[in-house]
């Protein structure tokens, strides 16, 4: 199978067994881009992440055009890109006329709150992962503790938060030198 063929499929996978968005991806990006294809690393992963919250649009789409460009360039990213929004078009087409009927089924509501729980536990498990990752040094420490104040104290955007994020980092680094 060409490269290109191999991005189609992790993508395609990735996008037609996440349910509940970006941060629910996260476990099946890691699984299948760092542990198995090893397209990127885990640090690789994280920055897409990291990046893909601050660009426009959907973070797993951000996070699957920066890998397939990094594997393939533009035409990686654009298979990429394609591949893991194929799925939801797929099955919202096929669902649209039969929505309204399904979410008044009590069995079908019983499973959707059945996957909510199973998508907060994904989405835990990723954030103490990240956080192991992440949160390494006594300046990341008193940097997340403070950003968590603004954020529940003060109410800070989340706008506000990464440039204040970027910004302190940056005063570290060039305070560092």
């Amino acid at each position: 199978m060409s490269e290109y063929g191999k991005i189609f499929v992790s993508f395609f996978k990735i996008g037609l067994f996440t349910f509940g968005g970006g941060y629910a991806m996260l476990p099946l990006f890691r699984q299948e881009l760092v542990n198995k294809r090893e397209y990127i690393d885990e640090n690789e992963l994280l920055d897409y992440y990291s990046i893909g919250q601050c660009t426009p649009g959907v973070i797993a789409v951000n996070v699957a055009t920066f890998t397939g460009y990094k594997i393939c360039g533009v035409w990686g990213a654009v298979v990429a890109t394609f591949a893991i929004n194929l799925p939801s078009l797929v099955i919202i087409m096929a669902l649209a006329g039969i929505l309204n009927t399904l979410s008044e089924n009590p069995l079908v509501a019983q499973a959707f709150a059945g996957i909510r729980v199973g998508v907060i536990a994904l989405i835990l498990n990723e954030v103490i992962a990240l956080f192991k990752k992440s949160i390494v040094s006594k300046f990341q420490i008193g940097m997340f503790v403070c950003i968590l104040i603004l954020l529940f104290a003060v109410h800070l955007s989340a706008i506000a938060v990464v440039l204040f994020a970027a910004a302190t980092g940056g005063v570290k680094y060039w305070w560092g030198k």
